[in-house]
């Protein structure tokens, strides 16, 4: 059997969430059936230019196929998209113009989609709301997969992202979370769906000590990683920590770890490493004392598996209903909505050690038992072998037509930020689920069941 991967980046060393999910379940799925990713000649991700060359590429043992971008973005103009899309009365003419905005606009890889579907047996999209995933899925949805990395913002309430959600074969989604919000603003529950996540390629033997010796860090700190961005809560991060330096009388540091895009603060508490490798960056976690979590907006949050699949406790964002839901799971984490929340939480895992180790235990068995590679294996496998089965019995699900052409053009779309508000929200508690059948045939827990939305 033969499946292609289709992202709008894919690279060994390409940061960003979706990007490094869909390489890690490339090559982990690449050990049970044929895989070939399909993808543009874009490593930037706010621009999209072709800085990769167009054709085929191997990427740790995995062919890649790379298609030009054939405009960059424009972000003055796709900021002009979002807010007619995002907060007016529009059409659904101004969403198609929108997902074109956003890109990345490869009219060359959605038409080796459309040729090439007799070429594999399924699809796997990363992303719903990027221009490959919308145009792609058209085209080819009866062999299609969607992995939506959806997160609470505006875009999910864009009308024309429904018939996608509705049309797909499939969706393996991040979180319960990011399951109850898709099916609310879509009514897609007929659709075949699984919450499986994303494992870790953290190493076997992370050491403290020698990330310690080698960046010359001492005492305990509490530890970032990933995009220092205003949009991932990094700013306000830098505020309460500085007044929690300022105010309480505490010996603990805050390494950054991540390309930035801010201006990081000059604070004799505040350590910004930049990049780092893999061993460095699992190293850094290891020996932390708690990762800080700060994004309102997530699907997931890799690194927060990571730490915990390290053993170590989180303090997350509780305006995030995928952290807040993931850390009352686990119970592996704190979690807060304002300063002194957060404040009186990292003073907590601070001074309590024994609270502070119990939560990283907890942690790394719910990281064992949901989001192992086996377990996450066993789960796309299953989704495969699910449709293998309906299409060996007919009766495969069509995708909706877009209206007509003028009722394409008549303005009577809610504004996307509107539709987003009407939504429930709101952590999932979700039952102890059954056993699952692991790769070795032995029983495994696995994440499922009934999730309720908001209670």
């Amino acid at each position: 059997m033969k499946t292609a991967i289709v992202v709008q980046r894919y690279g060994a060393d390409l940061s960003g969430g979706a990007e490094v999910h869909a390489r890690y379940v490339t090559e982990h799925l690449s050990r049970h059936v044929e895989v070939e990713v399909l993808t543009t000649c874009a490593r930037d991700y706010v621009s999209w230019r072709n800085d990769l060359p167009a054709g085929v590429d191997v990427v740790n043992g995995i062919r890649v196929r790379r298609f030009p971008v054939a405009r960059e973005r424009d972000i003055f103009d796709f900021a002009d998209w979002s807010t007619r899309v995002f907060e007016r009365v529009h059409s659904v003419s101004d969403e198609l113009a929108w997902i074109e905005s956003e890109g990345p606009t490869s009219t060359e890889l959605v038409r080796h989609l459309r040729a090439a579907r007799g070429d594999y047996d399924y699809f796997i999209f990363f992303s719903y709301r990027y221009y490959h995933a919308y145009h792609g899925i058209r085209a080819i949805n009866s062999r299609s997969l969607l992995v939506p990395t959806a997160e609470r913002d505006p875009a999910i309430g864009v009308s024309v992202f429904g018939p996608i959600f509705r049309g797909v074969r499939a969706l393996m989604y991040n979180s319960f979370e990011e399951r109850a919000l898709i099916q609310a603003v879509s009514g897609n529950e007929h659709v075949p769906g699984v919450v499986v996540g994303v494992g870790s390629e953290v190493g076997a033997r992370p050491d403290r000590l020698r990330f310690r010796q080698k960046y010359g860090i001492r005492g305990p700190f509490a530890i970032y990683v990933g995009r220092i961005d205003e949009n991932k809560g990094c700013q306000e991060l830098f505020d309460y920590f500085r007044r929690y330096a300022n105010n309480v009388r505490s010996r603990l540091s805050l390494v950054l770890i991540g390309s930035s895009i801010l201006d990081i603060p000059s604070h004799p508490r505040i350590r910004h490493l930049g990049y780092v490798s893999d061993e460095d960056k699992f190293d850094a976690i290891a020996a932390a004392d708690v990762l800080i979590m700060p994004s309102y907006f997530e699907s997931l949050s890799m690194v927060v598996l990571e730490a915990w699949a390290l053993g170590r406790p989180v303090l997350a964002n509780a305006h995030c209903d995928v952290l807040l839901g993931q850390s009352i799971r686990s119970n592996a984490g704190l979690f807060y909505e304002n300063y002194d929340e957060f404040a009186a939480a990292l003073r907590t895992l601070e001074r309590d050690r024994r609270l502070a180790d119990t939560l990283g235990r907890n942690g790394e068995a719910y990281y064992r038992r949901h989001y192992s590679w086996p377990v996450v294996e066993r789960k796309y496998l299953d989704m495969i072998d699910r449709l293998k089965r309906e299409d060996e019995e007919g009766g495969v699900r069509g995708i909706e037509s877009l209206p007509s052409w003028f009722t394409r053009r008549r303005k009577t779309v809610l504004p996307a930020a509107e539709v987003l508000a009407k939504l429930p929200c709101g952590p999932v508690r979700a039952p102890k689920p059954p056993p699952a059948r692991q790769l070795d045939g032995k029983p495994a827990a696995r994440a499922g069941g009934v999730a309720r939305y908001g209670q």
